[in-house]
């Protein structure tokens, strides 16, 4: 049985909340109430794109008491790979799309005693529905949020509104204000977690400085989805299936292998999760790793391949798919 079961929604309300980011109503054709959700929960969405099936996963940053409906936000990507310029110019409320099933890879560590948010632009959506639980669950949070400007900045008036300036602090990088990640994490409780998400060189950055200053490795939390990037065409041949396929410059594994009608699992299609990984038969060059999941002896073994973000410098992959 497929893990990648889909759920038809209607777009019930686009809003324009930020420069570049717009947030996305989605509720049931039938009516029916959404599955329950937790806090840094996401969905897949797809989008049917002409003769293109697009895939990505969006946090859902709504309320996970409210089953009526799921909003994510989506930033407005110059270089989209297809995703971001279609949910931005192409849908339209009323229109109908697929999803699928909640998963959650980010989710709140009930052990907790205190809950540090770092957020980077888009990386605040998934801390609105966790901060939503936290917040109803009377647990002790606090949020940094970095911005470019205010202006890009969504929801940070909504968020101090909600829960105070003394929880919620604002950093601008135009008025040169940033995380003072140092101190912040220098001076915490026992017991006290750690979330980051946002871009890749924030998340490093963040969690290098927590190693540095002694926190368990088990109370920091990141998320981070992997767009595929491009690279030369070449042919993948899946053993089981007996096909071979070609893999197109803009397109990931996974997407050629699921244009060719054959199914593969997934969860995030963004390197994070582990669940596409692919045994490697045999291939005439390099895998080029992408994900964020294969410890390195896993990537310099050659045997294994996370077939939604990486890659390869030859012309023909085997896999057993």
């Amino acid at each position: 049985m497929s893990i990648n079961t889909e759920m038809s929604v209607r777009v019930a309300a686009i809003t324009q909340v930020a420069d570049q980011v717009r947030r996305l109503r989605f509720e049931r054709v039938d009516g029916q109430p959404l599955p329950v959700f937790s806090g840094g929960a996401h969905v897949v969405v797809s989008m049917r794109d002409g003769a293109i099936l697009r895939r990505n996963p969006y946090s859902l940053m709504s309320s996970p008491a409210d089953s009526s409906g799921y909003e994510i936000s989506v930033l407005a990507v110059e270089k989209s790979r297809g995703g971001s310029t279609f949910l931005h110019h192409k849908l339209k409320v009323g229109d109908t799309l697929a999803i699928s099933q909640p998963i959650n890879l980010f989710p709140i560590d009930q052990r907790g005693r205190k809950h540090i948010l770092m957020a980077g632009g888009i990386g605040i959506t998934p801390f609105m529905a966790m901060m939503d639980q936290l917040a109803r669950e009377d647990r002790s949070f606090e949020l940094h949020y970095a911005v470019r400007t205010r202006s890009h900045g969504a929801y940070w008036r909504e968020l101090q509104a909600r829960y105070g300036a003394r929880r919620v602090h604002v950093y601008c990088d135009a008025e040169q204000l940033f995380i003072p990640t140092g101190e912040i994490l220098g001076h915490q409780p026992l017991g006290t977690h750690l979330y980051v998400c946002g871009p890749a060189g924030m998340i490093k950055g963040v969690l290098g400085s927590a190693a540095q200053l002694g926190w368990p490795r088990q109370n920091l939390h990141s998320e981070e989805f992997l767009a595929p990037p491009p690279g030369k065409v070449f042919k993948a041949v899946l053993t089981r299936s007996g096909k071979t396929i070609t893999v197109h410059s803009h397109q990931s594994i996974l997407e050629a292998v699921e244009a060719a009608g054959v199914e593969a699992p997934y969860l995030c299609r963004g390197g994070a999760c582990g669940q596409c990984e692919t045994a490697v038969v045999g291939c005439d060059g390099a895998l080029e790793h992408h994900d964020i999941y294969l410890e390195p002896e896993d990537k310099a073994s050659g045997k294994k391949i996370m077939i939604c973000v990486s890659r390869i410098s030859g012309s023909e992959i085997r896999l057993d798919l």
